[in-house]
C-alpha cells in the first residue's frame, strides 16, 4: 500500500458514496424511511443491511443529506411533506457534505494509522467516544445531528459497548445510521435498538445503471459480471478492474479439460499472480476459484433448470463434473478444504504461484476421483 491515506468506506477505483446522488434499486427502504419521517415516527437508530457493495452506504449518505437539509417542522408556513429523499447537489448541505464540512454530521469508520501507513483493523472505541462527544454538543440551529457508522460490523468490543450506551440514552433530534454487511456480528442488544432497512442485490438493469454512474461501462459483460458479483456494485468494480470476467472464463475452459488439464496453462495462471503489482490478480484468482467450486457444488446438488451461465459453455462443464448429489458433496468438501488452505497460505505468506498451482492440481485430482 502506498503512503497515500486510504479510506475504509470507499471502494477502490470508485468515488466516495457521499458524492453519489442517484441510488438504483432500493426504492422500498427509501420509502420506509420517508414514511417514518413524514409521520413524525423517526426512530433514533437505523441499521442498513444487505450484501456488501450494493449501495447501503450511498443510502446512508442520501438519508443524512436529506435530513440535514429539511427545514424545521411546524408553524404557519410549514413546507409540504417531501415525496422523495432527493437533494440537489447545489444545496448548501450537499456542498458541505461533499467536503466533509457539515457540522451536523459525524462519520465513524476504521481510522488510518500514520505509523504503519495502513488502516486499522477495527473501528476503535476512540471513534465512538468522539461520536458521543459530538452528540453532547447542541446543534447551532436546533436542527438534526446525524452519525454514520460504516461499517458497524467493524467495531471492536469496546467500541460496540460504547455505542450501546449511546443507543440506550440517545439525545433529542439525533439519527444514527449503521451500515452493516453482517448484522449477526453485532451485539443483539445493538440490533434490538435499531430499525432495519434491508437492501437487496441489484438486478442487471439497476446494476448496469449504477456502474455507469460510477464510470464503468460494461454492457458487453454485464451478465457475467452481474452473476459473479451477485448484484453488487462494489464486487462488480473489483471484477472489472481485475479483468475478472476473462479470468473466470479461463477457469471454466481449464476445468473443461479435467481430469487432464493443460500444465502450461495452469503454470501461466499461477505465474500471473506473482509480484507486487499482482496482488489484486492473486486475490481475484482465489476468489473466482472458490466461486467456481461453489457453483459446481450447488449445480450438482440442485440440478437447476433455470441455471444462468457466467461463461459460455459453463452449464456443460458443470454437468460433466457435478452430475449428481455425490459429486456435489465432493466439491463442497474441496471448497471447505481450499478455503482453509488459502487462509493458511496468506497467514504464512506462501508464494502465490505455488498456492495457485497447488490449488489447480488439487482440483484436477478431485475431478479424477
Amino acid at each position: 500500500m502506498s503512503d497515500e491515506i486510504q479510506h475504509s468506506d470507499q471502494q477502490a477505483g470508485a468515488s466516495h458514496p457521499r458524492h453519489t446522488y442517484s441510488l438504483y434499486g432500493h426504492d422500498e427502504p427509501q420509502a420506509e424511511f420517508l414514511t417514518a419521517y413524514n409521520s413524525d415516527r423517526l426512530h433514533h437508530a437505523w441499521m442498513i443491511t444487505g450484501p456488501k457493495g450494493i449501495g447501503k452506504a450511498t443510502l446512508a449518505w442520501r438519508i443524512a443529506r436529506f435530513l440535514l437539509s429539511q427545514p424545521e417542522k411546524g408553524g404557519m408556513f410549514d413546507a409540504p411533506a417531501p415525496s422523495s429523499l432527493d437533494v440537489s447537489p447545489e444545496h448548501p448541505v450537499s456542498h458541505r457534505i461533499d467536503a466533509l464540512a457539515e457540522p451536523g454530521l459525524f462519520l465513524a469508520r476504521r481510522p488510518w494509522d500514520d505509523k504503519t501507513k495502513k488502516l486499522k483493523q477495527n473501528i476503535t472505541v476512540d471513534e465512538i467516544r468522539k461520536l458521543k462527544s459530538f452528540f453532547t454538543l447542541s446543534a447551532a440551529d436546533g436542527g438534526w445531528r446525524v452519525a454514520i457508522i460504516d461499517a458497524a460490523d467493524e467495531m471492536n468490543t469496546a467500541a460496540a459497548n460504547a455505542l450501546l450506551k449511546v443507543l440506550e440514552e440517545p439525545p433529542a433530534k439525533v439519527l444514527i445510521l449503521l451500515v452493516s454487511h453482517q448484522p449477526s456480528r453485532l451485539l443483539p442488544t445493538i440490533r434490538s435498538r435499531c430499525r432495519t432497512l434491508r437492501c437487496a442485490s441489484l438486478n442487471p438493469d439497476n446494476l448496469s445503471a449504477a456502474l455507469a454512474q460510477s464510470g464503468f461501462e460494461t454492457q458487453s459483460e454485464i451478465q457475467t459480471v452481474g452473476i459473479l458479483a451477485d448484484g453488487s456494485v462494489g464486487a462488480s468494480i473489483d471484477l472489472i478492474s481485475s479483468e475478472g470476467a476473462n479470468l473466470y472464463r479461463s477457469l471454466v475452459e481449464m476445468a473443461n479439460q479435467a481430469p487432464r488439464m493443460d500444465r502450461q496453462v495452469m503454470q501461466t495462471m499461477a505465474d500471473a499472480c506473482v509480484g507486487k503489482n499482482a496482488v489484486d490478480r492473486y486475490t481475484m484468482t482465489l476468489r473466482l476459484y472458490a466461486q467456481f467450486i461453489s457453483r459446481l457444488a450447488k449445480f450438482g446438488a440442485l440440478q437447476p433448470a433455470d441455471f444462468q451461465e457466467a461463461a459460455n459453455g459453463e452449464a456443460l462443464v458443470l454437468s460433466k463434473l457435478a452430475p449428481n448429489i455425490r459429486a456435489a458433496r465432493k466439491w463442497a468438501n474441496l471448497l471447505q478444504e481450499s478455503t482453509a488452505r488459502t487462509s493458511h497460505a496468506r497467514a504464512v505468506n506462501l508464494d502465490p504461484s505455488s498456492v495457485i498451482l497447488d490449488m489447480l492440481l488439487t482440483f484436477e485430482e478431485t475431478a479424477r476421483a
